[in-house]
């Protein structure tokens, strides 16, 4: 028995604890999210000042994303998940500390450092779970696309909790104690867990350069950009537009009204973000991919990118048909969603193991965490889109715009090659 087949249990130990930790962290980054956005939407804040409170946590996952992996070569994947961990205990803790009398402007501006903090330790764990991968995973019989895609999609339908979570705290304990409970809960499971923690992850070499970082593989660059426009696509109704739709459909704003519509708001969350999360976990069936060549899996990011964009693209245009709020309307809305959250998953799936794929070992975190930084990057234009473009078009332009970035991903999606072909630089 080899070498690395003797160790398998062992690190398979540790890639169960992180991946233990990264549920736990996100189901409260679900949870706060939804927090932020009902709770400053009932203070009266406009879609364009929702979209500001997340501006820094996504500026914050971009520097972290291009840093983390650099510090986890150099001080342990570990390292960097246990930091992630802490800074999401701290931000909690912050957060309760807001004084409903400031000012508006002291508000957002208190509330985007505390959501870049929480940036920070989103990314600081997602990038040390998903190296992990890399690095535990099976080579064989397609062992890693189906250990890439059991991670995120059960990441996702934990974050979907999250949202249903965050929703029914709010209506039920209020805003700060919510945020308190939420800091408890994790510093326990930190303590746990660094108590816990097996060995068989990477220590990290003290040789590693900050430069290394940024990849010159043609493939990696251009899978980077296509995720992009991917999240974008997403993020530009997912953040402000649809909440804020919905929220006016369902309530006229007496508190009673309120409370029914957060659960509302929250179960249609929370069932997007799971229903995505559980296709996401299925795409390795979906795609047959244990029979499949690498270079069909490409082939297939290109066409599942195609697919995605007729959804958003339709929904804009039935949205045009029917300017004032109808039931129809918000049926179509919910069923094509949930069919965007399923062709979705599978992009990101795609996405998520073609990463892996591009990269080699002794480059995993770096790559990983320039990846990642392109994600944060789509996050953050689809943030501030969503409420620029809700203010100004209402949801019509909000899903055009999907539309065009899904497009967008497409075509970028073309100039991926079969690994063997793809020695280019750019």
């Amino acid at each position: 028995m080899s070498a690395q087949a003797k160790d398998r249990p062992e690190g398979l130990s540790a890639y169960i604890a992180v991946t233990a930790a990264y549920w736990a962290f996100m189901l409260t980054d679900g949870a706060l999210r939804m927090l932020v956005l009902l709770h400053f939407h009932t203070l009266g804040f406009s879609p364009i000042q929702l979209a500001y409170l997340f501006v820094l946590y996504e500026i914050a996952g971009m520097v972290t994303n291009l840093s983390a992996g650099w510090l986890a070569a150099r001080f342990g994947l570990t390292s960097t998940l246990y930091a992630g961990l802490g800074i999401q205990v701290v931000a909690l803790l912050a957060l309760a500390q807001l004084d409903p009398g400031w000012a508006v402007t002291l508000s957002v501006a208190y509330v985007m450092v505390v959501q870049g903090a929480s940036g920070v330790a989103k990314d600081l764990a997602k990038m040390s779970s998903k190296s992990a991968v890399k690095l535990l995973a099976p080579k064989e019989d397609g062992g890693l696309f189906r250990w890439v895609a059991v991670l995120t999609g059960s990441k996702n339908a934990v974050k979907g909790l999250g949202f249903l979570l965050g929703a029914a705290l709010l209506a039920t304990m209020g805003f700060v104690w919510a945020t308190l409970v939420m800091a408890a809960v994790l510093a326990v499971i930190l303590v746990t867990i660094a108590v816990t923690m097996p060995s068989g992850l990477p220590k990290g070499r003290k040789g590693a350069k900050f430069s290394e970082v940024f990849s010159k593989s043609a493939n990696v660059n251009w899978l980077s950009a296509a995720r992009v426009f991917l999240f974008g696509a997403r993020d530009v109704w997912f953040v402000v537009g649809i909440p804020i739709y919905f929220y006016a459909v369902l309530s006229d704003g007496s508190e009673e009204q309120n409370r029914a519509a957060f659960f509302m708001i929250g179960t249609f969350m929370a069932v997007w973000i799971i229903l995505y999360g559980i296709v996401q976990a299925n795409a390795p069936r979906v795609l047959r991919a244990k029979d499949r060549s690498e270079s069909a899996l490409i082939g297939a990011a290109k066409a599942w990118a195609w697919g995605l964009f007729l959804v958003p693209f339709a929904l804009s245009a039935a949205t045009l048909a029917s300017p004032e709020p109808q039931p129809w309307l918000t049926v179509t809305l919910v069923a094509g969603l949930l069919l965007f959250g399923a062709l979705f998953a599978v992009n990101s799936a795609l996405h998520s193991y073609l990463i892996l794929v591009f990269t080699r070992d002794e480059r995993v975190t770096m790559d990983v965490g320039f990846y990642y930084m392109a994600n944060a990057g789509g996050r953050l234009i689809g943030t501030v889109l969503s409420g620029l473009t809700y203010q100004v078009g209402g949801l019509a332009l909000t899903l055009g715009t999907a539309a065009g970035m899904v497009a967008l991903s497409a075509l970028t999606a073309t100039r991926l090659k079969a690994p063997d072909n793809a020695e280019a630089v750019v």
